[in-house]
């Protein structure tokens, strides 16, 4: 079997370029009978939350899948590393047009995963370092750790309007017209009317 599989990261793009891009390349190598799988999701969502996971479940040996470009897997290399080491051990092609990549079952792709692997150790090892180096050089300034102190919460501006919140329910208005008078967001006020029962 052959997948197609798309993914793009907001509703105002478009599927459509990478599914050019895809049929083209199975017309140039004669592979038949595409299954599309097309999602619009961010690509740092855990693949197993992805329509991504049920293909990685539903693949068998010797199916390819084919993406316009690696990074359609996922934002970060470990996550791309872990998807594409899933398809090679079900026996699973994975084809990226752009990078020219075809990783199979083959020493070329083992070398690759590896240095993918490395890549992704690498990555996570920086990211580390540098998250504990900016820590230390922010207690050194002076500069306090943690949530900051903020303003009062706006459920305060609440206290003490529950009776003209519920005059004004009784009275027919919406949560967002009494929002607006009150100054505060929509869920501030439904949050609120929660806690106290208000109807």
């Amino acid at each position: 079997m052959v997948y197609g599989y798309i993914r793009v990261s907001t509703d105002g793009q478009t599927t459509e370029n990478q599914k050019i891009i895809i049929k083209n390349y199975c017309k140039f190598r004669r592979l038949h009978h595409i299954r599309w799988i097309s999602e619009t999701v961010s690509g740092i969502k855990n693949p197993e939350k992805r329509k991504l996971g049920q293909l990685l479940k539903d693949v068998n040996p010797g199916d390819i899948v084919i993406i316009t470009e690696i990074s359609r897997l996922g934002r970060s290399l470990m996550m791309i590393m872990n998807v594409l080491q899933t398809f090679m051990d079900r026996g699973v092609q994975v084809r990226a047009i752009k990078e020219g990549y075809e990783l199979g079952d083959n020493i070329q792709s083992k070398v690759l995963a590896f240095a993918f692997g490395l890549s992704a150790e690498i990555e996570r090892q920086l990211i580390s370092d540098r998250t504990k180096a900016g820590l230390i050089r922010a207690v050194k300034a002076g500069i306090k750790l943690g949530r900051p102190k903020g303003k009062k919460s706006s459920h305060y501006k609440l206290t003490g309007k529950g009776g003209q919140i519920r005059r004004a329910r009784l009275a027919g208005k919406s949560k967002s017209e009494i929002a607006r008078k009150l100054g505060v967001t929509w869920i501030t006020l439904h949050r609120y009317m929660v806690k106290r029962k208000i109807k």
